[in-house]
């Protein structure tokens, strides 16, 4: 299937790639007909998405299924109304009716908008009303149904509640029984053009609220790398991503590039991540390849990991957040599998990334992927040298790349202001050094500038997570009217510390970290609390706590 799409498939070095990947982008390109049906009709039995629960369920579905499963979700949403252009909310969790749901959506030709089930009423409203969303689709739990009737007399334009179950909650639809009512579904003549949006994701609104990334009907082939060349999967491969299907890493990891590449998904549906749990499945089904962020594989690396037979894992890559060291070596020690990291955002596909053929430096990114013209420039608009920091851009005088987003839905200014002069400024800092390996700083809003010196939060925090008081913490900068801006720690302790939260135990942090790292960059200042403010999807609002320490 690949071969479809590039005119070189294999590389052998960084200089090959960048020399040779081509990717060809075919007319009125839509997932749902070229790769679902295109692998139904040439390998029908083809393993596709292998799905397992908690609860002791297992299944395997062919591309054949596929097909057939999501013609008949077509074909029922197409009877309710449903058509090119329609805007259609799912809400599905780690459910295989997210599977049929989104390649459906593409089939005709309308806009998916994956969400959180952690969504509240107000979270709810708030996406109905900016996209005019017409239907959503949700898992029937009653958490997640009473959040949405309770929002329904704020959204106008949601004409359909449609439910999988298990219960049907009174104002849903049945989603099974409708899809096995539905008449045959007939395909329209011509979907979508490849400037149509398909896809939608609030981003998780670590500054103010959330803006609507737009991404157009070509997004899935820019994860041809992100599959094939940084996950490193093949038509044998069994791949587990794990994430949510609400968040824009399910797409990154269980669908768009995985089939591209003919992969079987794994999926785990569960409602509590447990380590041990994960390390059961991939010894069970004999997963070969595993992505998550390095939090995952922090609580991994704290098994008796000799207790599980992991033969079958060959690849593990890492991203949703800067990888610290000792977490690769120590899995590396324990498993001998190099964790490949890789950098992008819900407004990109894979961006920067450490790719096979290339030796990782334990905490760097990797290199830009030849797709993006990346580059990291300063305040004034020039390219920084090895050494210094500087703002990653995408340069887009040439051309669009594939895989970067179409918009921010309904704002013109936002977009603008992100993405002008032929430039997109990803808003995250960091420096390349003379390898040209990007090592990741910080978002370019929470850079701490500190007597003449800039102080990258990630960087601190990582020295700080060594020390075993720490379970969580948050690095930003305080104003100070000798220095302008001094580090501040805000530190959630473990149990065994709690007890030592004083000046005794700042001290000792604070020397600990002028060990671990340049000893300019402790922080000044440390407050000690229960809980750090975060985002539905768990990333940390610095924002937050400056604006605290402000009042």
């Amino acid at each position: 299937m690949i071969e479809r799409f590039l005119s070189q498939t294999t590389f052998s070095s960084q200089e090959d790639f960048i020399k040779n990947l081509q990717i060809n982008v075919p007319q009125n390109f839509n997932f749902g007909y070229d790769i679902v049906d295109a692998w139904a009709a040439e390998q029908p039995d083809k393993p596709a998405l292998l799905w397992t629960d908690d609860k002791g369920a297992c299944r395997q579905f062919t591309f054949a299924e596929m097909k057939r499963e999501t013609d008949k979700t077509a074909a029922y949403f197409q009877s309710l109304g449903i058509g090119h252009g329609d805007m259609v909310m799912l809400i599905l969790k780690r459910r295989f009716e997210f599977w049929y749901a989104i390649v459906a959506l593409h089939k005709l030709g309308a806009t998916v908008i994956p969400a959180t089930h952690l969504l509240t009423k107000k979270d709810i409203a708030y996406r109905c009303n900016a996209a005019d969303i017409q239907m959503i689709v949700c898992a029937g739990e009653e958490v997640i149904t009473k959040h949405i009737t309770e929002a329904m007399p704020l959204c106008p334009t949601v004409k359909h509640l449609v439910s999988v179950g298990p219960e049907i909650a009174e104002g849903f639809q049945n989603f099974h029984a409708g899809i096995e009512a539905a008449a045959p579904f007939v395909r329209s003549a011509q979907v979508n053009s490849n400037d149509d949006i398909s896809l939608m994701y609030f981003t998780s609104g670590t500054t103010g609220e959330p803006k609507m990334v737009a991404h157009d009907f070509t997004y899935p082939l820019g994860h041809i790398v992100t599959a094939s060349y940084w996950h490193n999967l093949d038509e044998n491969s069994l791949h587990l991503t794990i994430a949510d299907t609400g968040w824009g890493k399910a797409v990154w990891g269980k669908l768009y590039g995985q089939w591209i590449a003919g992969a079987n998904i794994f999926v785990y549906d569960h409602e509590k991540f447990t380590p041990a749990c994960i390390l059961e499945k991939i010894q069970e089904y004999r997963i070969t390849s595993l992505c998550a962020p390095p939090t995952i594989f922090r609580f991994l690396i704290r098994e008796d990991l000799t207790q599980y037979d992991l033969s079958s894992l060959k690849y593990c890559t890492i991203a949703g957040e800067a990888l610290n060291p000792a977490v690769f070596d120590t899995f590396k020690k324990l498993t001998g599998i190099k964790l490949m990291e890789g950098f992008g955002q819900t407004e990109t596909t894979l961006t920067v990334a450490t790719f096979p053929w290339m030796e990782p430096k334990p905490g760097s990114m990797g290199v830009p992927n030849p797709q993006y013209d990346v580059d990291l420039i300063d305040h004034e608009g020039r390219s920084v040298e090895a050494g210094e920091q500087g703002q990653i851009v995408i340069r887009t005088d040439k051309q669009k790349p594939l895989g970067l987003f179409k918009e921010y839905y309904r704002d013109s200014a936002r977009t603008n202001e992100a993405w002008n002069n032929g430039i997109y400024y990803t808003g995250d800092v960091a420096w390349k050094d003379e390898d040209g390996y990007l090592w990741f700083v910080g978002r370019a809003d929470d850079v701490i500038k500190s007597s003449g010196y800039r102080i990258g939060p990630f960087e601190v925090e990582s020295a700080l997570m060594t020390h075993p008081a720490v379970v969580e913490c948050a690095i930003t900068g305080v104003p100070d009217e000798i220095r302008g801006q001094v580090v501040k720690a805000t530190i959630i302790l473990s149990k065994e510390y709690k007890d030592r939260a004083g000046e005794e135990l700042t001290k000792e942090l604070q020397n600990h970290v002028k060990k671990v790292t340049a000893p300019y960059k402790y922080p000044r200042v440390i407050e000690f609390v229960d809980e750090l403010p975060k985002t539905i999807s768990g990333k940390i609002r610095r924002v937050e706590i400056r604006k605290n320490d402000a009042q």
